[in-house]
């Protein structure tokens, strides 16, 4: 009897941490393809648009967001691009490979390069945003949302989103752009 007992033990400690493991909650998956306009899940909409200040209705490119919502509070990471660490311009790259279908060249002073330039109250979901700080021209970048929203990775917080007009960071804004076609 306390082979037996001793046997289911170990099989119970075994399948522990796979039992557990399976617990834990995951993010929405992407659906669709890169490029393709896909509805977004209800807890998505209701989040992004209570965020935002839109309607439900509002937050309309599902894929958009539920990358965003994968990528949420990644923490910043000089030179990286996945989700144990990333910089703004491999968060950009990786949105707009993910997200559109359209590979950026990696680097912020490079991908300034590849937008036609518009004016702040023309900015479409999508379009780049770019910053100077440091006194480097074009040293930051994000993606345009709505509403004045802008996601990011910040230095200090990692992927967030925060409003494109904030007092802190507008100061440092220097240009605005959708991406050429032809970058595709």
């Amino acid at each position: 009897m306390n082979i037996k007992r001793n046997l289911y033990f170990i099989i119970l400690v075994l399948l522990t941490p796979v039992v557990l493991s399976s617990c834990h909650s995951r993010k929405a998956a992407l659906k669709g393809r890169p490029g393709e306009l896909v509805k977004a899940d209800k807890s998505i909409a209701a989040k992004y648009s209570e965020m935002m200040g839109v309607s439900k209705d509002e937050i309309q490119n599902g894929r958009l967001y539920a990358f965003i919502d994968d990528w949420m509070g990644t923490p910043y990471h000089f030179g990286g691009m996945d989700k144990s660490g990333t910089d703004c311009s491999g968060f950009v790259y990786q949105l707009q490979q993910q997200v559109y279908g359209i590979t950026l060249p990696r680097m912020t002073s490079q991908q300034v390069t590849v937008i036609k330039r518009k004016y702040e109250n023309q900015l479409q979901e999508g379009d780049l945003v770019f910053w100077d700080y440091d006194g480097k021209k074009f040293s930051h970048v994000g993606v345009y949302l709505q509403n004045d929203y802008v996601v990011h990775a910040s230095t200090s917080k990692g992927v967030i989103i925060i409003k494109l007009h904030d007092p802190y960071t507008y100061k440092y804004f220097s240009r605005c752009g959708s991406v050429i076609a032809s970058v595709q």
